[in-house]
């Protein structure tokens, strides 16, 4: 299934639809503090089901010594990317990590993986990103990775994930490239967009202009219809952009 928003007149320029932050579902149960981009758990608004293949984006803080209990989940794609902090990872499938400040954890769901999420710090909440994608097929066996972009330098947009691998990004059962931005001031970054792929640009953190729109953390747009995406950073900032079919 896939979901698409239609633009909003107040919140659209040109083919550009913006989802600001303050606008989004939030959630506070005390050891989580957690925004939704999209409709999610008891967040629920028919304009925001998604964008394309792009279920889930949720920007979680995590209090020191909470986490999420064993749960499981089937036939979705899941990325998680720490913007602070530290987190404590198991699965079914005999993973126990620590994932860490500028890690990317992925797990293809599959047929079925239960797994559970930890903050193990006594003194520091963790910030994370949980992103889904909804794969293009069913029932695969389930699948772990990682990689860390703590050094990525500024200035560049990197290939975090995508359908064919390249590039050393992390394979992902979707039609879907997923592109980290990381900006200073002035830092400029230019994406093609091909004929008929559209884009959904999240802001991680900071401040940037998109096309010539100031778009702040938490900010989002999709993108249809046009040929590039421009993004120049007006604070340090981190940008997750995913190209989708």
């Amino acid at each position: 299934m896939i979901f698409h928003k239609l633009p909003d007149p107040a919140h659209s320029l040109d083919m550009i639809t913006i989802r600001k932050s303050n606008e989004r579902g939030r959630a506070n149960h005390g050891w989580l503090d957690t925004y939704h981009t999209f409709s999610f758990a008891d967040y629920h608004d028919p304009r925001w089901m998604g964008y394309r293949s792009l279920r889930v984006i949720n920007d979680d803080l995590v209090m020191p010594g909470m986490g999420f209990g064993t749960h499981p989940h089937r036939d979705m794609e899941i990325i998680t990317y720490i913007l602070s902090g530290r987190l404590e990872h198991k699965d079914s499938m005999g993973n126990g990590r620590v994932i860490q400040t500028g890690d990317v954890q992925y797990m293809a769901a599959g047929t079925g993986v239960q797994h559970s999420e930890f903050n193990p710090s006594k003194d520091e909440a963790v910030h994370l990103l949980q992103i889904w994608i909804l794969p293009d097929v069913k029932g695969v066996k389930p699948r772990y990775a990682e990689k860390s972009f703590k050094h990525t330098p500024a200035g560049a947009l990197n290939l975090v994930a995508s359908k064919t691998g390249r590039e050393g990004s992390i394979t992902v059962h979707q039609d879907a490239d997923l592109w980290l931005a990381k900006l200073a001031p002035e830092n400029r970054v230019t994406h093609k967009l091909n004929a008929g792929r559209h884009a959904w640009v999240h802001i991680a953190e900071g401040e940037v202009k998109l096309n010539g729109q100031t778009l702040l953390g938490g900010d989002a747009a999709a993108v249809d219809n046009e040929s590039a995406i421009d993004l120049v950073g007006v604070k340090p900032s981190q940008v997750l952009l995913f190209d989708l079919n």
